[in-house]
């Protein structure tokens, strides 16, 4: 057997005669199962809040989408419906416009999106599940449009309300300066048939209608689109259909992804996730001090059996291995516990609903393999190192 490895089991799992020691250990053992446990629930709260977030971005957004490089329209020809149908992997794609508008309804006011989508959008898009009051867009009803619930509360505008219509108004196509304000914008009025609910910024910021009422509010011919979106069969070949997309359909065309369309969502998720595993290690590393305090008091303690070691032939790395090992088991210890209790914990938040944000929202967690390994190493390194800084302390004056 190995004879540091020995002698350091011998250590840890027998009590000392100081009752002090004993003290300072086990507190040492419970600082780090309840930093690994606090570390692990962090990371996992925070994948659980990160899916929450994609899982809205995945609804309003496409897996692709093509705009113009040049100006905020282009026409949808024959050669780009080819190309789009002659390509494998795209699933669907559907034709959209979107422009700034100006909303009124019954002399309240509103300054939002509208966004003018094809029959098809909802095989690309799954928004019209959000729907949670009247209908999605019907043919049966060319002026019908659906409006955020954040819009419908500024507007304080319900559905099927047939005694006012929703106006909506943009401003004229030209150029030089206008000389009557009365004839500068184009105005429709639609009946507004649905509202739906995803989160905040979206519910205030868009209005969906047809795209022929788009085309006629902006003065578009039959063909003109201001973007493609597409969704795909499979997510890992995504970047291949780009990549042929761009080749095909030329320079003219800006193709971008549903995360770099979101960069700074994204990039919002990332930061505060590596913030808050910073944070959490930091107070971890602070928990650890109480490791290196409990294998010194013990190098203090077992000071005359260490002199009986060196005497009998062992050398100071191994009387040094002895409580790197140590110390090293018990964060190893606490690393066990403390990622069990964890993960049983996230286990049943998403099985029983434990913790609750809202009456009917319970707080979102992921139990991922990547959070597991990185408390794992995590705690391994920093375990490591805090049994090496207090090994140190351990000199051939000591046991001589």
């Amino acid at each position: 057997m190995n004879f540091p490895l020995y002698i350091a089991k011998r250590y840890l799992f027998s009590k000392s005669s100081n009752n002090t020691i004993n003290i300072i250990t086990g507190i040492a053992t419970v600082g780090v199962i309840i930093g690994t446990l606090a570390l692990f629930i962090v990371l996992s709260g925070f994948s659980g809040l990160r899916s929450f977030s994609v899982s809205f971005l995945n609804t309003a957004d496409p897996d692709i989408k093509i705009t113009s490089v040049k100006g905020k329209s282009f026409d949808f020809n024959t050669d780009i419906q080819t190309i789009l149908k002659n390509q494998k992997g795209i699933a669907s794609f559907s034709k959209v416009i979107e422009e700034r508008a100006f909303f009124e309804y019954n002399q309240k006011t509103h300054i939002a999106y509208i966004k003018g989508v094809d029959t098809n959008y909802i095989y690309v898009n799954s928004i019209d599940t959000t729907v949670y009051l009247g209908t999605w867009l019907d043919t049966k009803i060319p002026s019908g449009v659906i409006i955020g619930n954040g819009i419908s509360n500024t507007l304080s505008l319900g559905v099927f309300d047939f005694l006012e219509p929703l106006k909506i108004y943009v401003p004229k196509p030209g150029k030089g300066y206008i000389t009557n304000p009365k004839n500068a914008f184009k105005k429709i009025n639609t009946q507004p048939i649905g509202i739906f609910a995803l989160v905040g910024e979206l519910d205030s910021k868009f209005t969906f209608i047809s795209l022929e009422l788009a085309q006629e509010l902006l003065s578009y011919t039959t063909s003109q689109i201001s973007a493609i979106e597409i969704k795909v069969s499979k997510t890992n070949e995504r970047n291949q259909i780009i990549t042929d997309l761009k080749n095909k359909l030329g320079s003219q065309f800006k193709i971008e992804t549903r995360e770099q369309l979101n960069a700074v969502i994204y990039k919002m998720l990332n930061t505060e996730n590596l913030a808050s595993y910073l944070i959490f290690t930091l107070i971890l590393i602070i928990a650890l001090f109480n490791v290196i305090g409990a294998i010194i008091m013990m190098i203090l303690d077992k000071r005359d059996n260490l002199k009986t070691l060196y005497s009998i032939g062992a050398t100071i790395k191994e009387i040094k291995q002895v409580f790197i090992l140590q110390g090293f088991m018990l964060s190893v210890f606490g690393l066990f516990v403390g990622l069990s209790l964890g993960v049983i914990l996230v286990l049943l938040q998403k099985e029983y609903q434990i913790f609750m944000i809202t009456q009917h929202l319970a707080y979102p967690v992921e139990l991922t393999f990547f959070n597991i390994i990185t408390v794992i190493i995590t705690i391994l390194v920093l375990g490591f190192l805090a049994s090496k800084i207090a090994s140190s302390k351990i000199s051939k004056k000591l046991v001589e």
